[in-house]
């Protein structure tokens, strides 16, 4: 897939003393080193795991690098995101990369795409590079990438991450499996959460996204075993690796073009029915709920619907804590219903959605309820600023 003609990659004195420590190792050597200058490599995200990938990618000597996001750094990135800096909040990450890139490495031309990977733009983006790198966190993305790896002909770098255990491998490698053999079928939408809901250790994403260039350099230069054919597991709980062996699937649907992902993953369906649910459920600003809270009525009750151990972090007087999770199962319904008797009902969370998908829940058995828009994060700006946000 890459076989660059590396006598006519020069090699100059600034390189020689940079990657001394690569030339001296008999597996990458001068005609490895000359490799990885020809190379071209683009990183789909500049996350969790994007920020390690770019940083080792961009020291081992990497030609060129493109860039794709369209985010802007936050506060609460930067527990994992570390090539992003406190000066960089605010800012589009692909900026922020660029920059901590070229202060490792001025020499590596850095390629930005400042937009979102979609069905119409993916293969003319990859299309240069000579390997691609998952660094994205939805089933649609990841299908998306794969798709357009196949069609293009080039090797995918999986990685990905949730609370305390990651997985990585490489796809559509040498003849090997693609990111189908894994996982034929998205899961129902809202059966995995995101890591903004479920959490992620921070450190976690720095051990997947450094296997993921570790797998991106071998590619390159040609050496050793990749992970085609395996999927790499890791438990830092546990501080634990195992190895599932992948192979391709003989009768898997042949990808002839890319489609619409959201359809495929079965978000644009939800999406529209949560929308239309949604729009039905009542809301009340965080200004207002405080007037309530502070009248001396006592016909309502305020259900917060978050995790416990965000509860913990933060939580608005006179709140009782159900989460969502209960009220999905079945139980938190029964304890609401237990605690109701005709009050007035609002629900919080964090910013809205799921105190709404919980009203929803409580809808069809017949309990209305009103919505706290903003949520806590709200109440934390606008009426309390004692109260953490997170």
């Amino acid at each position: 897939m890459f076989n660059p003609n590396v006598d006519k990659i020069q090699l100059t004195q600034d390189d020689y003393e940079r990657y001394s420590r690569h030339l001296i190792l008999p597996e990458v050597g001068l005609k490895g080193q000359k490799r990885l200058k020809a190379s071209s490599v683009l990183c789909i995200g500049t996350g969790g795991l994007g920020s390690p990938l770019l940083l080792y990618l961009a020291a081992a000597g990497i030609g060129r690098i493109g860039i794709v996001d369209f985010d802007v750094v936050d506060t609460s990135n930067l527990q994992r995101q570390v090539i992003h800096g406190t000066s960089w909040i605010g800012k589009p990450k692909i900026e922020s990369a660029k920059s901590r890139i070229h202060e490792i490495n001025p020499y590596c031309q850095t390629d930005l795409y400042e937009t979102r990977l979609n069905s119409e733009n993916a293969l003319d983006i990859i299309r240069p590079y000579d390997v691609i790198v998952d660094g994205t966190d939805n089933f649609p993305a990841r299908y998306l990438i794969n798709d357009a790896c196949v069609l293009e002909n080039k090797p995918n770098v999986y990685g990905s991450i949730f609370q305390f255990e990651g997985q990585a491998t490489v796809f559509n490698y040498e003849g090997g499996p693609n990111y189908r053999d894994l996982y034929p079928e998205p899961p129902p939408p809202g059966m995995v959460p995101s890591c903004v809901e479920g959490g992620v250790l921070g450190i976690l994403p720095g051990i997947i996204g450094v296997i993921q260039a570790t797998e991106t350099v071998k590619i390159i230069i040609g050496q050793g075993h990749t992970l085609s054919g395996r999927l790499l597991l890791y438990n830092a709980l546990e501080m634990h690796f195992r190895e599932l062996k992948l192979r391709p699937n003989p009768v898997r649907p042949i990808i002839e073009k890319l489609i619409d992902y959201e359809q495929f993953c079965g978000l644009s369906q939800v999406n529209a029915k949560e929308a239309e649910d949604i729009s039905s459920i009542q809301e009340i600003t965080v200004t207002e709920l405080e007037r309530v809270l502070d009248s001396s009525t006592d016909d309502f009750m305020l259900i917060d619907v978050r995790n416990p151990n965000e509860y913990e972090i933060a939580r608005i007087p006179g709140s009782i804590l159900i989460p969502l999770s209960e009220i999905e199962n079945g139980i938190g319904v029964e304890k609401i219903k237990k605690l109701f008797n005709g009050h007035k009902l609002y629900a919080h969370c964090k910013t809205g959605g799921r105190s709404a998908k919980a009203l929803t829940i409580l809808k069809q058995v017949g309990i209305e309820g009103i919505n706290v828009k903003g949520g806590i994060t709200a109440w934390s700006s606008e009426v309390d600023s004692s109260i953490p946000t997170y």
